[in-house]
């Protein structure tokens, strides 16, 4: 054991710097893992711990308000009903923030789907005027209890008694109304479009979409105003933060593939260097095992200290990152599984890098204790005839001599470019994906959001009067208007939103990804979402139910749809107003001019239109949610960089202990120093470069594919990925080039002026 210890120390002594690489690396990869449970665990428990707590309804159908709803309590598989409620829709202000509202009439808390209280207290009947908002709502108008809201003409008011979780949807601006629950008698003199709301509670989660259709059946479907479920709200509860923990943990088990084979080619480049000081240690009583031994130790030494450094870190830290990483960490610390996803994870990376060690030590094990002599042929086998006729056109000996070095050896050559190629290809998945989030903002238009202001007027202005109101700013370069309803899908198993956006000589800009625009009658395109949960694909027509009347369209392309999950199917108003004449424009999408700030002009027009009579909102940019996937890129390109340096130092190490006897040779020749030093950082040019070459010859495609991939699954749909430019590729590829040529640089000039006595007695 002693001489095990003084072997690893004076190991240890020599490759400070790889032991130092390979600390860091694994305490990025255990980082990075950590960090994407705890996402994962923030996406999911929170809204589960509510809707277990508050026995949230699986089924949420909203109706009108004479619909007999009551009659659904007795479906078979209803649990318990909560309700029905009577609702209204209006809009409230507060600080300056305003937000389209349910509300929801209720005196006592119900059974199902019961408010959780977070601050201040329920609905009093002493005071009619007092509501109880949801949690996102309240964070949206700023609103804490005592806090008095405004109502459209500011005459009216309503007083903030509490702030609750609810497992229902929560506030989305622009695509979800906030909810606030208010007495009974206050709901039909507060709002418009009254109807009632009633919960059903499942005793299998698993037949929603059959208890919707029977709901839907027994109520008739002119009576189903809007469906809601468990699933989608789950979904939208997660929303970024599952794609943020799915991004972290694929490049970090990336990173830890990439970080094993390292381990596995430092120790074999090793052993193949020590092959004279490993057959001593056997002569003088080591066994194969005490050798595997010996490198295997040691490296998990490495890892585990990388692994607990890791782990502390976060657990010490992880609350303290700014933005939403933060708040998962410190939500995550206070989950039942926190404390074994603590150990398991670290703990699942050291034997991980455990077993690829052991590979590479087990060949240690099986060196021969009597040392066979070197063949007396070059190390890198015979010049090819390619190389002796380059040679005779005389081209440079370095240029030559650098390419035969670096490929001559095919097995070998090949598993160091596998090795720098891996992690390059994250490197270059992870450039595409900060380049789609770019393009998310920098060209919006191209993303399905071509307008930038979504403005609802008060009822009592007309649509004249509101396209005079919007075109007086010089700002503003379009307004389309339009209606977004709820439609029953065929089957009547859940609802999508219908939208009629501009005219027919006036069509709204859509951004499509397959197909072609809607021009005709009854024509219109779709999101990813609405086909998958349809079935259809792009050519086929489609069967809903608009407030009772049938609505048949034709889906001539797939556009871009970041707005409710893709479950969006959109046409003309012209299509629209076909089914029912009397419709008019509920809403106004506003394309603004280049370099208008969409915040300022929204302000302006509040303050144009007085009274409260026009509200207007930013058009929300999914890639704001992701905003925190840009300083994880920078930290993941970081371990990535680490890796690859270990690699690229492995190679360069080896590269000159095993080309101690064609230095011999080369100094036999009468080349220079220089003209030495040039071979072996030209091979590593060589090397370096068809590493770079595969990995963008693999990383593009597979970035692609993962993004669109992403795109489908969330309902936004494929086309959304946007490669690096081929500026930021080249300078990526010259980077890395011009880096590993530096690092080369200096271990190749000291070894070209060793003196000829210490390379004779190496090579012996």
């Amino acid at each position: 054991m002693r001489a095990t210890l003084r072997w690893a120390h004076s190991d240890l002594r020599t490759h400070r710097g790889e032991a130092l690489f390979l600390v860091l690396a694994t305490v990025g990869v255990v980082t990075s893992l950590l960090l994407a449970a705890a996402l994962f665990g923030y996406a999911t428990n929170p809204w589960e711990r509510v809707f277990t707590q508050s026995r949230g309804a699986h089924v949420s159908i909203h109706t009108g308000p004479s619909a007999d709803t009551a009659r659904l309590a007795g479906l078979a598989g209803v649990e318990s009903v909560a309700g029905p409620y009577p609702t209204a829709s209006t809009t409230v202000a507060s600080r300056g923030a305003r937000a389209p509202v349910e509300l929801r009439g209720t005196t006592e808390r119900p059974a199902v789907g019961r408010p959780l209280l977070v601050s201040g207290r329920w609905l009093d009947p002493g005071r009619p005027d007092g509501v109880v908002l949801e949690s996102s709502l309240a964070r949206a108008l700023l609103a804490e209890p005592g806090d008095v809201l405004t109502l459209p003409g500011g005459a009216a008011t309503l007083t903030v008694l509490g702030v609750a979780d609810s497992p229902e949807p929560r506030y989305r601006q622009g695509e979800q109304p906030g909810l606030a629950w208010a007495l009974p008698s206050t709901v039909p003199r507060t709002g418009t479009d009254r109807g009632q709301v009633i919960g059903l509670r499942l005793t299998d989660p698993g037949d929603t979409d059959y208890a919707v259709q029977r709901a839907v059946t027994v109520l008739g479907a002119g009576a189903v105003r809007e469906v809601a479920t468990w699933q989608q709200a789950r979904a939208e509860a997660q929303g970024d933060d599952r794609l943020l923990g799915q991004i972290l943990g694929l490049f970090g088990l990336g990173a830890l593939v990439a970080a094993g084979l390292a381990v596995h080619g430092a120790i074999g480049t090793r052993i193949r260097g020590h092959l004279r000081d490993i057959s001593i240690l056997k002569a003088i009583g080591f066994t194969p095992g005490q050798v595997m031994r010996v490198f295997l130790l040691q490296h998990l030494a490495y890892a585990l200290l990388g692994a607990v450094a890791a782990a502390g870190l976060t657990q010490a830290l992880g609350s303290r990152l700014p933005g939403r990483l933060g708040d998962a960490v410190g939500v995550w610390q206070g989950l039942p599984g926190h404390a074994a996803t603590l150990v398991v994870v670290p703990v699942g990376v050291v034997l991980f890098i455990g077993a690829t060690t052991g590979l590479a030590a087990w060949r240690a094990g099986r060196v021969s204790p009597v040392p066979v002599p070197r063949t007396a042929g070059p190390a890198g086998g015979r010049l090819s005839g390619v190389a002796r006729r380059a040679l005779g056109l005389r081209l440079p000996p370095a240029l030559v001599l650098g390419w035969h070095k670096a490929f001559t050896r095919r097995p070998r050559s090949v598993a160091t470019i596998v090795r720098l190629a891996l992690p390059l290809t994250l490197i270059v998945v992870a450039m595409s994906a900060w380049t789609t989030i770019d393009r998310f903002h920098r060209t919006p238009e191209e993303m399905g959001l071509a307008a930038a202001l979504t403005v609802r007027a008060d009822e009592g202005l007309s649509d004249a009067a509101t396209r005079e109101l919007l075109a007086r700013r010089p700002e503003v370069a379009a307004a389309y208007p339009g209606v977004e309803v709820a439609a029953l899908v065929p089957g009547q198993t859940a609802t999508i939103a219908l939208r009629g956006l501009g005219t027919r000589t006036d069509p709204y800009p859509y951004t499509l990804a397959e197909g072609r625009p809607a021009h005709g009658s009854d024509e219109a395109v779709a999101g990813q979402g609405l086909l998958d949960l349809l079935d259809v694909r792009v050519g086929d027509w489609v069967r809903m139910t608009v407030s009772g009347r049938p609505q048949i369209l034709h889906i001539v392309g797939r556009s871009i749809e970041p707005e409710n999950a893709g479950r969006v199917i959109s046409t003309s108003l012209d299509t629209l107003r076909e089914n029912d004449a009397e419709l008019r424009p509920t809403l106004y999408q506003v394309r603004l001019r280049d370099g208008a700030d969409p915040h300022r002009v929204a302000a302006e027009l509040s303050t144009a239109a007085g009274r409260g009579q026009l509200d207007v909102h930013t058009v929300t940019n999914p890639a704001d949610g992701l905003s925190p996937l840009r300083s994880v890129v920078v930290g993941l390109l970081g371990v990535l960089a680490l890796i690859g340096l270990v690699d690229l130092l492995t190679g360069i190490g080896g590269a000159l202990r095993e080309s101690e006897r064609d230095l011999l040779a080369f100094k036999a020749i009468g080349l220079s120093p220089r003209q030495i030093t040039a071979i072996t950082v030209t091979a590593t040019g060589f090397t370096v470069g068809a590493a770079v070459a595969v990995a963008m010859a693999v990383g593009l495609p597979l970035s692609s594919w993962l993004i669109d991939a992403q795109g489908r699954s969330s309902g936004i749909g494929a086309g959304i990925a946007q490669a690096p430019s081929p500026v930021a590729l080249t300078a990526f590829g010259a980077t890395a080039l011009l880096g590993a040529v530096a690092l080369a640089a200096l271990p190749a000039t000291r070894a070209s002026r060793r003196r000829l006595a210490d390379t004779m007695s190496a090579v012996a």
